[in-house]
């Protein structure tokens, strides 16, 4: 028969469970936090991230500038030569002197200004779509980093609930070595289990501080300690089968940009080939002689003879850029096709595995932990057993959340070159 004192043990045990049970530390679905985090810290979502990075990423509102700068320079290129006004005398004597003053304009050949205008209107098209795709690319850096601030989040509340089962764990090998019951080595394992469990309490800390910092980068605003970012939501979003993704590759930002700057490179050496063809410059004045009192029209054409200089150079560098173009555009659609396929293996095999872990392994360490729970009220169990079931449960957590965030992390990817998936019919 156990004695008073033991008997005294387990009902402080007993109470003991039920205070971890009703805290939340012994977790009961997959898709929430262990525990909810106090109502009274404030909560940032994931919406509420992407409409604050939005409005004050640096990066994204320098990039915004490019539009306007974009349409000066189309502005600019549309416009005509200055006319060219000159004096000039012939004689430095008074009395001999002759004088001419002439207006010059010049005239562009070639098909000059329609070939600058055709180059600008392209970098204006190349500036929109770049914004999109720097918002793209913007968006998908939050989720990332919002994902890795929950993730961070969940594993401090695990690495918190993990010391308190350890210093449980220690607390009962210490009254069983007083009993008797145990070797002093149980004890020695016990408190070697809490300083691991404390050094990675230590770590876990670090690491969302980091991902906070992280977060508060992209998003281009401070974020405070005292607040929390929300918890996902049940279930992972889904992402469009492979062959559709495909089949958009042309619709996607980056792949459009590659397409226009072909056409860029292309007006640039019709421009270039423009340029060989000479301006002429029309000239008409008035020259008066102080000797003859007289007052004659000056009428003149100047145009330059391209007998060595033909911008030939010019014109096969363009070319070439022509070419180099067309195999960029071919190299980043090869690139995008092989991301989009990886990102997506990546995210059917953790998508997998986080359902495997919701359907099935998750629930059995919620049982195995019942039921040790149930055995050691009962008396069939030490409370070494439930901390062990504890502590696989914990484990199991926590993988469950490293293959939510390795799926996250494809979906980002996949949006990074796609945009929102939501969005997209």
């Amino acid at each position: 028969m156990p004695g008073p004192r033991e008997l005294t043990a387990r009902s402080r045990l007993k109470n003991t469970l039920r205070m971890l049970s009703t805290t939340g530390l012994l977790w009961c679905t997959g898709s929430a936090f262990a525990a909810a985090p106090p109502t009274s810290v404030a909560t940032l979502s994931l919406e509420q991230a992407l409409q604050t990075a939005f409005a004050g990423n640096p990066e994204l509102a320098a990039a915004q500038w490019e539009i306007g700068i974009a349409e000066g320079e189309r502005k600019q290129a549309g416009l005509m030569p200055n006319p060219e006004v000159s004096w000039e005398a012939e004689d430095t004597r008074r009395d001999s002197r002759t004088t001419t003053l002439t207006l010059s304009q010049p005239i562009e050949l070639g098909g000059k200004r329609g070939a600058r205008i055709d180059v600008a209107s392209r970098g204006q098209d190349a500036a929109a779509i770049e914004l999109e795709r720097k918002r793209n690319a913007l968006r998908a850096d939050v989720i990332q980093a919002f994902s890795s601030a929950q993730t961070a989040q969940q594993r401090l509340l695990l690495s918190r609930q993990s010391q308190a089962l350890a210093e449980q764990g220690v607390r009962v090998a210490q009254g069983r070595i007083e009993a008797g019951k145990s070797s002093p080595v149980e004890g020695t394992r016990a408190q070697v289990q809490l300083s691991e469990v404390r050094l990675e309490l230590s770590r876990a800390e670090r690491d969302q501080a980091n991902a906070y910092q992280q977060l508060a980068q992209v998003m281009g605003a401070p974020l405070s300690t005292s607040v929390n970012v929300q918890s996902a939501a049940q279930g992972l979003p889904a992402v469009p089968p492979s062959n559709r993704l495909l089949e958009r590759l042309n619709d996607t930002a980056e792949l459009r940009l590659a397409k226009l700057q072909i056409d860029q490179r292309e007006a640039s050496l019709g421009l270039e080939k423009s340029q060989r063809i000479p301006d002429l410059t029309v000239s008409v004045g008035s020259q008066y002689s102080e000797t003859e009192r007289e007052r004659v029209n000056v009428v003149g054409l100047s145009m330059p003879i391209p007998l060595f200089n033909r911008n030939q150079g010019n014109v096969l560098a363009a070319a070439r850029r022509t070419d180099q173009a067309r195999d960029l555009r071919n190299a980043t659609e090869l690139r995008l096709r092989t991301e989009t396929q990886t990102a997506l293996a990546q995210w059917q095999t953790a998508n997998g595995e986080a359902e495997a872990f919701n359907r099935t392994i998750l629930p059995a360490a919620q049982r195995a932990v019942d039921s040790a729970t149930r055995g050691f009220e009962m008396g069939k169990f030490g409370f070494l057993d439930v901390l062990d079931a504890q502590r696989t449960l914990i484990s199991a957590r926590t993988q469950y959340i490293q293959a939510v965030a390795e799926a996250t992390d494809a979906r980002a990817r996949i949006e990074r070159i796609f945009g929102d998936l939501a969005v997209r019919p």
